[in-house]
């Protein structure tokens, strides 16, 4: 098993990416035949009920996770929420799937993006190392879900 630090989580739901400001939170390959990963977020209480209403169903939740640094692209995970557990003020929300597909170039799609959008100059590279940093979510992704 390998272990990383999980940075960031946003939850494909009705058609809007939810993010879900994280305390802490861990991500797991288990390395198995199965290629499983498990990710763990401790998070707010007021996420509780989200987490819940999808608990012991069959539906998969797309997820996309920022792993270890935050210039990662964020990788995409088809997950079922395993568990929820209150802790003091907080939760642990339990995720058990698998990695959806190998991450695409977001540096290389999001430069693409940004000179679409007629940047160039050093306002195309001052908005690409701002983007670089907080990773938004592209429009090449936003129409694949």
């Amino acid at each position: 098993m390998k272990t990383f630090k999980m940075l960031s989580v946003g939850i494909l739901h009705e058609g809007q990416v939810i993010d879900f400001p994280l305390i802490d939170g861990i991500i797991i390959n288990q390395e198995n035949s199965h290629r499983m990963w498990i990710l763990e977020m401790f998070i707010e209480e007021k996420y509780k009920d989200f987490f819940e209403s999808f608990k012991g169903e069959d539906e998969l939740l797309e997820a996309k996770v920022v792993i270890s640094y935050p210039e990662n692209e964020p990788a995409a995970f088809r997950v079922a929420v395993s568990a929820v557990k209150q802790i003091g003020n907080n939760i642990s929300v339990l995720l058990k799937g698998r990695l959806k597909r190998a991450r695409t170039q977001y540096a290389e799609h999001l430069l693409e993006e940004l000179i679409g959008e007629g940047l160039e100059g050093q306002t195309l590279l001052q908005r690409f190392e701002t983007d670089m940093r907080s990773r938004p979510r592209l429009k090449r992704d936003t129409s694949e879900d």
